[in-house]
Protein backbone atom coordinates (compact mmCIF):
# COMPACT_ATOMS: atom_id res chain seq x y z
CA UNK A 1 0.00 0.00 0.00
CA UNK A 2 1.14 3.62 -0.87
CA UNK A 3 1.49 5.88 1.65
CA UNK A 4 1.67 9.73 1.86
CA UNK A 5 4.19 11.27 4.18
CA UNK A 6 3.43 15.07 5.33
CA UNK A 7 5.05 17.29 7.82
CA UNK A 8 3.27 16.96 11.38
CA UNK A 9 3.48 16.85 14.77
CA UNK A 10 3.32 14.47 17.99
CA UNK A 11 0.82 14.25 20.72
CA UNK A 12 1.64 11.12 22.38
CA UNK A 13 0.08 10.23 25.73
CA UNK A 14 2.26 7.22 26.12
CA UNK A 15 5.51 6.67 24.11
CA UNK A 16 9.03 5.46 25.09
CA UNK A 17 11.47 8.71 24.54
CA UNK A 18 15.07 8.69 23.68
CA UNK A 19 17.07 12.06 24.08
CA UNK A 20 20.73 12.05 23.24
CA UNK A 21 23.18 14.26 26.23
CA UNK A 22 26.42 14.94 24.06
CA UNK A 23 29.43 17.01 24.83
CA UNK A 24 30.78 19.50 22.65
CA UNK A 25 34.18 18.00 23.41
CA UNK A 26 35.83 14.81 25.08
CA UNK A 27 35.03 15.08 28.75
CA UNK A 28 33.87 12.99 31.34
CA UNK A 29 30.72 10.32 31.54
CA UNK A 30 29.79 10.53 35.03
CA UNK A 31 26.51 7.70 34.65
CA UNK A 32 26.60 3.64 33.51
CA UNK A 33 24.16 2.24 31.93
CA UNK A 34 21.51 1.08 33.58
CA UNK A 35 21.86 4.02 35.75
CA UNK A 36 18.19 5.98 37.01
CA UNK A 37 18.85 9.66 36.62
CA UNK A 38 17.01 12.67 37.40
CA UNK A 39 16.36 15.71 34.85
CA UNK A 40 18.80 18.17 37.26
CA UNK A 41 21.35 15.72 37.45
CA UNK A 42 24.75 16.46 35.88
CA UNK A 43 25.51 13.59 33.58
CA UNK A 44 28.27 15.05 31.84
CA UNK A 45 31.01 17.22 32.11
CA UNK A 46 34.31 18.78 30.34
CA UNK A 47 36.35 22.31 30.27
CA UNK A 48 36.20 24.11 26.67
CA UNK A 49 39.76 26.05 25.91
CA UNK A 50 39.52 29.53 27.50
CA UNK A 51 39.83 32.77 25.33
CA UNK A 52 42.69 33.35 23.69
CA UNK A 53 44.43 36.40 23.45
CA UNK A 54 47.81 37.57 21.29
CA UNK A 55 49.90 40.18 23.06
CA UNK A 56 52.19 41.95 20.57
CA UNK A 57 55.27 41.99 22.72
CA UNK A 58 57.92 43.92 20.16
CA UNK A 59 55.74 46.62 19.13
CA UNK A 60 55.02 47.16 23.02
CA UNK A 61 58.83 47.01 24.13
CA UNK A 62 60.28 48.25 20.70
CA UNK A 63 62.89 44.92 20.49
CA UNK A 64 63.39 42.96 17.32
CA UNK A 65 60.97 39.00 17.49
CA UNK A 66 64.50 37.10 18.00
CA UNK A 67 65.26 38.94 21.14
CA UNK A 68 61.55 38.73 23.36
CA UNK A 69 63.15 35.42 25.30
CA UNK A 70 65.57 37.85 27.18
CA UNK A 71 62.54 39.98 27.91
CA UNK A 72 59.80 37.72 29.14
CA UNK A 73 59.78 37.03 32.37
CA UNK A 74 57.48 34.08 31.78
CA UNK A 75 57.39 31.44 29.62
CA UNK A 76 55.12 29.03 27.44
CA UNK A 77 53.63 25.95 30.37
CA UNK A 78 53.66 28.93 32.93
CA UNK A 79 50.54 30.09 34.64
CA UNK A 80 49.74 33.65 35.65
CA UNK A 81 47.09 35.70 37.33
CA UNK A 82 45.93 38.78 35.90
CA UNK A 83 47.99 42.08 36.38
CA UNK A 84 50.89 39.86 36.33
CA UNK A 85 54.43 41.09 34.94
CA UNK A 86 55.23 38.69 32.27
CA UNK A 87 57.94 40.92 30.56
CA UNK A 88 59.72 44.28 30.62
CA UNK A 89 62.63 45.96 29.32
CA UNK A 90 65.30 48.16 30.97
CA UNK A 91 66.80 51.27 28.72
CA UNK A 92 69.37 54.27 29.48
CA UNK A 93 70.85 52.28 31.87
CA UNK A 94 68.42 50.73 33.96
CA UNK A 95 66.38 54.45 34.35
CA UNK A 96 63.09 53.89 32.38
CA UNK A 97 61.84 50.56 32.29
CA UNK A 98 58.78 49.14 30.11
CA UNK A 99 56.59 46.33 31.96
CA UNK A 100 54.09 44.56 30.20
CA UNK A 101 51.62 42.72 33.01
CA UNK A 102 49.32 39.44 32.03
CA UNK A 103 45.76 41.01 30.80
CA UNK A 104 44.00 38.30 31.59
CA UNK A 105 44.57 34.75 34.17
CA UNK A 106 45.42 31.71 32.58
CA UNK A 107 48.96 30.21 30.73
CA UNK A 108 51.46 31.42 28.42
CA UNK A 109 50.63 29.24 25.48
CA UNK A 110 53.52 30.00 22.99
CA UNK A 111 56.07 32.59 22.68
CA UNK A 112 56.80 33.22 18.98
CA UNK A 113 60.54 34.38 17.85
CA UNK A 114 59.36 34.82 14.36
CA UNK A 115 56.40 36.56 14.72
CA UNK A 116 57.27 38.36 18.20
CA UNK A 117 54.24 37.46 19.69
CA UNK A 118 53.00 35.76 23.13
CA UNK A 119 49.76 34.08 22.46
CA UNK A 120 47.85 33.55 26.12
CA UNK A 121 44.90 30.87 27.32
CA UNK A 122 42.24 31.98 29.77
CA UNK A 123 41.31 29.53 32.49
CA UNK A 124 38.83 26.75 31.06
CA UNK A 125 35.30 26.85 30.59
CA UNK A 126 33.46 24.07 32.69
CA UNK A 127 30.68 22.85 31.05
CA UNK A 128 27.75 20.44 32.21
CA UNK A 129 25.62 17.89 30.88
CA UNK A 130 22.15 17.17 32.38
CA UNK A 131 20.03 14.40 31.55
CA UNK A 132 17.35 16.91 31.04
CA UNK A 133 14.36 13.94 31.38
CA UNK A 134 14.16 11.86 34.28
CA UNK A 135 14.65 8.36 33.16
CA UNK A 136 17.28 5.13 33.05
CA UNK A 137 20.56 5.51 31.15
CA UNK A 138 19.95 2.89 27.51
CA UNK A 139 23.57 3.56 26.05
CA UNK A 140 26.55 5.70 26.84
CA UNK A 141 29.98 6.11 24.47
CA UNK A 142 32.99 6.54 26.39
CA UNK A 143 34.27 10.91 26.95
CA UNK A 144 31.36 12.06 24.05
CA UNK A 145 27.87 11.23 24.99
CA UNK A 146 24.92 9.30 26.73
CA UNK A 147 21.14 8.50 25.76
CA UNK A 148 18.67 8.81 28.49
CA UNK A 149 14.95 6.73 27.81
CA UNK A 150 12.20 7.84 29.56
CA UNK A 151 8.16 6.84 29.17
CA UNK A 152 5.58 9.08 29.44
CA UNK A 153 3.35 11.50 27.53
CA UNK A 154 5.63 13.25 24.62
CA UNK A 155 3.97 16.64 23.50
CA UNK A 156 5.31 18.58 20.16
CA UNK A 157 4.41 22.05 19.87
CA UNK A 158 4.63 24.58 16.92
CA UNK A 159 6.80 27.53 18.19
CA UNK A 160 8.83 27.86 21.39
CA UNK A 161 11.68 30.07 22.68
CA UNK A 162 13.82 29.36 25.59
CA UNK A 163 16.18 26.12 26.64
CA UNK A 164 15.36 23.05 28.33
CA UNK A 165 14.39 23.16 31.88
CA UNK A 166 11.94 21.05 34.46
CA UNK A 167 9.17 21.46 36.94
CA UNK A 168 6.04 20.61 38.06
CA UNK A 169 3.15 21.43 35.47
CA UNK A 170 0.62 23.71 36.84
CA UNK A 171 -2.71 24.34 34.60
CA UNK A 172 -3.73 28.07 35.34
CA UNK A 173 -6.93 27.86 33.16
CA UNK A 174 -9.90 25.64 33.26
CA UNK A 175 -10.80 25.56 29.59
CA UNK A 176 -8.44 25.46 26.14
CA UNK A 177 -10.56 28.98 25.12
CA UNK A 178 -9.19 30.54 28.34
CA UNK A 179 -6.68 33.23 28.09
CA UNK A 180 -3.43 33.25 30.12
CA UNK A 181 -3.54 36.89 32.03
CA UNK A 182 -1.17 38.37 34.65
CA UNK A 183 -3.63 38.21 37.47
CA UNK A 184 -3.46 33.97 36.73
CA UNK A 185 0.18 34.06 37.80
CA UNK A 186 0.48 33.49 41.47
CA UNK A 187 3.62 33.17 44.03
CA UNK A 188 2.68 29.66 44.20
CA UNK A 189 3.80 29.21 40.05
CA UNK A 190 7.33 29.94 40.75
CA UNK A 191 9.56 27.22 39.31
CA UNK A 192 6.96 25.52 37.80
CA UNK A 193 5.71 25.02 34.19
CA UNK A 194 2.33 26.99 33.71
CA UNK A 195 -0.26 25.94 31.26
CA UNK A 196 -2.83 28.34 29.78
CA UNK A 197 -4.90 28.04 26.96
CA UNK A 198 -5.77 30.01 23.59
CA UNK A 199 -3.38 33.18 24.33
CA UNK A 200 -0.43 33.99 26.48
CA UNK A 201 0.51 38.10 26.54
CA UNK A 202 3.74 39.73 26.96
CA UNK A 203 2.42 41.26 30.47
CA UNK A 204 1.46 37.93 31.28
CA UNK A 205 4.82 36.47 30.59
CA UNK A 206 6.76 39.50 32.40
CA UNK A 207 4.78 38.50 34.97
CA UNK A 208 5.88 35.18 34.73
CA UNK A 209 9.46 36.20 34.57
CA UNK A 210 9.26 38.34 37.92
CA UNK A 211 7.13 35.66 39.15
CA UNK A 212 9.97 32.94 38.76
CA UNK A 213 8.20 30.48 36.45
CA UNK A 214 10.18 28.37 34.62
CA UNK A 215 8.19 27.87 31.35
CA UNK A 216 4.75 28.72 30.07
CA UNK A 217 2.98 26.29 27.34
CA UNK A 218 -0.22 27.80 25.96
CA UNK A 219 -2.21 27.80 22.47
CA UNK A 220 -1.37 31.01 20.77
CA UNK A 221 1.21 33.70 20.99
CA UNK A 222 1.31 37.18 19.04
CA UNK A 223 3.82 38.26 16.54
CA UNK A 224 4.04 41.50 17.69
CA UNK A 225 4.59 40.19 21.34
CA UNK A 226 7.25 38.33 20.27
CA UNK A 227 9.55 41.04 19.02
CA UNK A 228 9.16 42.76 22.64
CA UNK A 229 10.20 39.32 24.44
CA UNK A 230 13.16 39.05 22.63
CA UNK A 231 14.00 42.96 21.55
CA UNK A 232 14.42 41.65 17.96
CA UNK A 233 13.30 40.18 14.78
CA UNK A 234 13.64 36.92 15.23
CA UNK A 235 13.71 35.78 11.37
CA UNK A 236 14.91 32.31 10.08
CA UNK A 237 16.58 30.81 12.75
CA UNK A 238 16.99 28.14 15.05
CA UNK A 239 15.60 29.05 18.75
CA UNK A 240 16.36 27.51 22.17
CA UNK A 241 19.46 29.88 23.01
CA UNK A 242 17.46 33.04 24.37
CA UNK A 243 18.02 34.66 27.67
CA UNK A 244 14.42 36.01 28.25
CA UNK A 245 14.08 34.15 32.47
CA UNK A 246 11.85 31.23 30.67
CA UNK A 247 10.98 29.05 28.36
CA UNK A 248 7.51 29.55 25.65
CA UNK A 249 6.23 26.92 24.47
CA UNK A 250 3.02 27.45 21.52
CA UNK A 251 1.24 24.46 20.69
CA UNK A 252 -1.09 25.96 18.27
CA UNK A 253 0.15 29.29 16.52
CA UNK A 254 0.34 32.82 16.06
CA UNK A 255 -2.46 34.78 17.26
CA UNK A 256 -5.09 33.89 20.04
CA UNK A 257 -5.68 30.36 18.83
CA UNK A 258 -7.15 27.66 21.73
CA UNK A 259 -4.75 24.74 22.49
CA UNK A 260 -6.49 21.52 20.94
CA UNK A 261 -8.68 19.55 22.92
CA UNK A 262 -6.63 16.51 23.05
CA UNK A 263 -3.43 18.59 23.95
CA UNK A 264 -5.53 20.32 26.82
CA UNK A 265 -7.31 17.48 28.21
CA UNK A 266 -3.81 15.29 28.39
CA UNK A 267 -2.12 18.41 30.18
CA UNK A 268 -4.78 18.46 32.82
CA UNK A 269 -4.63 15.18 34.03
CA UNK A 270 -0.70 15.57 34.43
CA UNK A 271 -1.99 18.73 36.73
CA UNK A 272 1.26 18.43 39.05
CA UNK A 273 3.96 15.84 37.50
CA UNK A 274 7.13 16.63 36.75
CA UNK A 275 7.83 17.53 33.23
CA UNK A 276 10.73 18.75 30.93
CA UNK A 277 10.17 20.90 28.26
CA UNK A 278 12.68 22.41 25.79
CA UNK A 279 11.52 25.86 23.13
CA UNK A 280 14.32 24.71 20.58
CA UNK A 281 12.44 25.08 16.98
CA UNK A 282 13.85 25.22 13.45
CA UNK A 283 11.37 25.10 10.85
CA UNK A 284 14.12 24.63 8.10
CA UNK A 285 15.27 21.71 6.73
CA UNK A 286 16.09 19.30 9.47
CA UNK A 287 13.28 20.06 11.54
CA UNK A 288 13.16 20.61 15.76
CA UNK A 289 10.19 21.01 17.21
CA UNK A 290 9.59 22.52 21.11
CA UNK A 291 8.76 19.70 23.50
CA UNK A 292 7.16 18.49 26.64
CA UNK A 293 7.81 15.58 28.13
CA UNK A 294 6.34 13.91 31.48
CA UNK A 295 7.65 10.62 32.55
CA UNK A 296 5.50 8.33 34.09
CA UNK A 297 4.52 4.49 34.47
CA UNK A 298 2.48 2.60 31.24
CA UNK A 299 1.93 -0.43 30.55
CA UNK A 300 1.37 0.62 26.71
CA UNK A 301 4.11 2.57 25.12
CA UNK A 302 4.79 3.23 21.82
CA UNK A 303 8.39 3.91 20.70
CA UNK A 304 8.09 7.84 19.60
CA UNK A 305 9.69 7.12 16.74
CA UNK A 306 6.55 4.87 15.53
CA UNK A 307 4.48 7.37 15.71
CA UNK A 308 4.38 7.66 11.68
CA UNK A 309 3.70 11.40 10.16
CA UNK A 310 1.42 9.58 7.24
CA UNK A 311 -1.60 10.87 5.71
CA UNK A 312 -4.26 7.65 5.41
CA UNK A 313 -7.74 7.45 5.88
CA UNK A 314 -8.70 8.29 9.34
CA UNK A 315 -5.67 10.36 9.89
CA UNK A 316 -5.73 13.32 12.52
CA UNK A 317 -4.84 16.57 10.91
CA UNK A 318 -4.49 20.24 10.88
CA UNK A 319 -5.47 23.08 8.77
CA UNK A 320 -1.79 25.06 8.30
CA UNK A 321 -3.26 27.87 5.71
CA UNK A 322 -6.53 29.77 5.48
CA UNK A 323 -9.66 29.87 4.74
CA UNK A 324 -9.54 26.96 7.70
CA UNK A 325 -6.23 27.95 9.28
CA UNK A 326 -6.00 26.55 12.93
CA UNK A 327 -9.11 24.09 12.09
CA UNK A 328 -8.91 20.14 13.35
CA UNK A 329 -10.26 17.13 11.61
CA UNK A 330 -9.95 13.70 10.16
CA UNK A 331 -8.72 12.68 6.87
CA UNK A 332 -12.41 11.08 4.93
CA UNK A 333 -11.16 10.59 1.31
CA UNK A 334 -7.45 10.59 -0.33
CA UNK A 335 -7.85 11.17 -4.24
CA UNK A 336 -4.85 10.20 -6.12
CA UNK A 337 -6.34 12.58 -9.30
CA UNK A 338 -4.99 16.11 -9.43
CA UNK A 339 -7.14 18.26 -8.57
CA UNK A 340 -7.72 21.96 -9.93
CA UNK A 341 -6.96 24.68 -7.28
CA UNK A 342 -8.74 28.28 -7.31
CA UNK A 343 -5.47 29.96 -8.75
CA UNK A 344 -5.87 27.41 -11.73
CA UNK A 345 -2.74 24.98 -10.80
CA UNK A 346 -3.09 21.57 -9.82
CA UNK A 347 -2.09 19.76 -6.82
CA UNK A 348 -3.30 16.64 -5.04
CA UNK A 349 -6.04 17.00 -2.31
CA UNK A 350 -7.77 15.56 0.78
CA UNK A 351 -11.20 15.30 2.07
CA UNK A 352 -11.42 16.34 5.70
CA UNK A 353 -14.27 16.33 8.46
CA UNK A 354 -13.07 19.16 10.83
CA UNK A 355 -14.03 18.16 14.20
CA UNK A 356 -16.68 21.06 14.31
CA UNK A 357 -18.99 18.68 11.35
CA UNK A 358 -17.77 20.84 8.43
CA UNK A 359 -16.46 19.32 5.43
CA UNK A 360 -13.84 20.58 2.59
CA UNK A 361 -11.83 19.47 0.15
CA UNK A 362 -7.96 21.19 0.36
CA UNK A 363 -4.11 20.61 -0.62
CA UNK A 364 -2.44 17.94 0.98
CA UNK A 365 0.21 20.72 1.68
CA UNK A 366 -2.08 22.90 3.40
CA UNK A 367 -2.14 20.36 5.99
CA UNK A 368 -0.06 18.76 8.74
CA UNK A 369 -0.72 15.61 10.50
CA UNK A 370 -0.90 15.05 14.35
CA UNK A 371 0.52 11.64 15.25
CA UNK A 372 -1.43 10.62 18.33
CA UNK A 373 -1.47 7.25 20.86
Amino acid sequence: MAYAYSPGLKILESTTVHRERRLPIAGEVRVNIGDKVSAEEVVMNTHLPGKADIINIVSMLGCLPNEIEKYMLKKAGDFVEKGDLIAESSSFFGLFKTRIHAPLAGAIEAVSQVTGQVTMRGAPVPVEVKAYIDGEVSSAEEKQSVTIQTTGTFIQGIFGVGGETCGELAVAVSKPEEKLTPELITEDHKDKIVVGGSLVTIECINKAVETGVKAIVAGGFNDADLNKLLGYDLGVAITGHEKIGLTLIVTEGFGEIPMADKTFEILKNLNGKKASVNGATQIRAGVIRPEIIVPHESAEAVDEEEAKLILDIGTQIRAIREPYFGMLGKVTELPTELNKLPTESKARVLKVKFNNGEEAVIPRANVEVIATS
